[in-house]
């Protein structure tokens, strides 16, 4: 391997804000996709003949390789070269869409959703890392994340107005096609505005590494979405589960005797840089979990229609840019620390909020208000996460890093969405016999948005009992180590 050392300094910086805009677009597509299908599978069903069963994985496809091939492919941006590999996962994740548009029959749309997410895997780690070598300094770094976090916040939330518009105005075909622009202009652009950049060291791939955190990560997703379908008792979900342990114990393993590991242990060593990825974990459960619970809510009980519950969604995406605009300023002024306790606690307060919406309720008054301080606190916390997760990463682990993180927020999602639709579900069961269907329903919704609600607080509490004063050095930390001390524990 030949090294490229690429620094951001060593990049122009009128390229930059192109280049930033390029990776944010790309970003966007990507979150969208995550559940951009959600309103469209009823069409699916009918046009495809998908059976009832069959129809989960149109969305658990997705998410099984985006979720389970993100620590693979980020480490191999970090050796093979971040620009090469974000442009490979942007080229496959087009030509799957296509696919996925085109299928005429449901085995062809389930793989074209399965390619798609390991083209995801792929661009979304090396994207982040190429942001974060692109803007190195503090504030700057800040200011980068703040609108990466909010654009991929936005475009979670934008999935649910897209489909339900796209779906009730033309095709659901279109959900698919629409991101053909977006990846052939990526691939055209991004050569032009950022270097080639990779570990300046050439080590080899950890191979008994990669195949044992992959699988672990692939058996855990698939258990979680398993467990989601058919609950904690089914075998074939416990199953993975118990995969999952055994494999991430043996990767473990592996990794503290490999020379040139996958995943340094050290690297996870770092305590603030553990303690955001835990609170990304709570945050991801809390936050897809109530997307997937208030879409279902407004749908069944509320009686909206997919392409109005998809209009609904719209203020919480000016919510979302409202906190990412004020992030950056956040955490520069306050710190890390503080700006995610504060906006752990905004996200928990819009959670009880809607937890309160109850059948009669207008969507001015019931829906709206809880929506939009829920969505700020989000605005709020992804950047500040980011931020917090990438402290310390250097040339040499970058992709790494934000492989980690993103494998992280992939399975608080698929955590969140098993555990707390389950546990409404099952309020709802217990109450359906004697309360009615409806009520029912609003019972088991405000019970899982409540225990989301306690999720974010205990994610709260996480940060803020890391030690440290509230200083600021390179990456806007406040854990109190200066950043100096970051590169060389990683």
């Amino acid at each position: 391997m030949t090294p490229v050392s690429t620094t951001a300094g060593a990049k122009p910086a009128g390229r930059r804000g192109p280049a930033l805009v390029v990776l944010c677009f790309v970003q966007f597509m990507l979150v969208l996709d995550d559940n951009v299908v959600s309103v469209a599978l009823p069409g699916m069903r009918d046009d495809l003949g998908f059976s009832t069963a069959s129809l989960a994985w149109v969305v658990n496809a997705y998410f099984l390789a985006f979720g389970g091939l993100l620590l693979l492919f980020g480490r191999m941006a970090d050796l093979l070269g971040r620009r090469r590999v974000f442009l490979t996962g942007v080229a496959l994740f087009g030509a799957a869409s296509l696919v996925c548009g085109l299928a005429q029959e449901p085995w062809q749309l389930v793989a074209g959703r399965f390619v798609q997410g390991a083209g995801a895997a792929m661009a979304s780690p090396a994207a982040l890392a190429l942001i974060t070598l692109l803007f190195p300094g503090a504030e700057e770094r800040a200011r980068a994340f703040g609108i990466w976090g909010g654009i991929a916040a936005l475009g979670g939330t934008m999935g649910l107005v897209i489909s339900g518009a796209l779906t009730g105005l033309a095709s659901w075909r279109w959900i698919f096609l629409i991101n053909l622009p977006v990846a052939f202009a990526a691939v055209v652009l991004l050569p032009r505005l950022v270097p080639e950049s990779r570990a300046e060291h050439a080590v080899r791939l950890d191979v008994p590494g990669a195949a044992l955190g992959t699988g672990a990560l692939v058996s855990l997703v698939y258990g979680l979405l398993r467990t989601g379908e058919s609950g904690w008792g089914d075998t074939a979900a416990v199953g993975p589960l118990v995969l999952a342990v055994l494999l991430a114990v043996a990767f473990v393993v592996v990794e503290a005797r490999t020379a040139e590991p996958l995943l340094p242990l050290p690297f996870l060593s770092f305590r603030f840089r553990a303690v955001a990825n835990g609170a990304t974990l709570l945050f991801s459960a809390a936050v897809y979990a109530m997307a997937f619970l208030l879409m279902v809510h407004l749908q069944t009980v509320l009686g909206y229609r997919p392409l109005t519950a998809g209009l609904a969604y719209l203020p919480y995406g000016a919510g979302i840019l409202s906190g990412m605009w004020l992030s950056s300023r956040a955490v520069i002024r306050l710190g890390v620390r503080p700006a995610l306790v504060i906006s752990f606690l905004i996200s928990a307060a819009g959670l009880l909020l809607l937890s309160g919406v109850a059948p009669s309720d207008e969507y001015a008054s019931g829906v709206l208000p809880g929506m939009l301080v829920t969505s700020l606190g989000c605005g709020l916390s992804l950047p500040a996460l980011t931020v917090a997760a990438l402290t310390g990463t250097t040339e040499e682990n970058a992709g790494l890093g934000s492989a980690v993180l993103s494998s992280v927020q992939q399975v608080g999602g698929a955590v969140g969405v098993a555990v707390l639709v389950a546990l409404a579900t099952r309020r709802s069961d217990a109450l359906a016999a004697q309360a009615g269907l409806q009520h029912a329903a609003t019972e088991g919704f405000s019970h899982a948005l409540t225990a989301a609600a306690a999720l974010l607080a205990l994610g709260a509490v996480l940060v803020a009992a890391l030690p440290g004063k509230n200083h600021h050095p390179e990456g806007a930390l406040d854990a109190g180590e200066p950043a100096a001390d970051h590169g060389n524990r990683t």
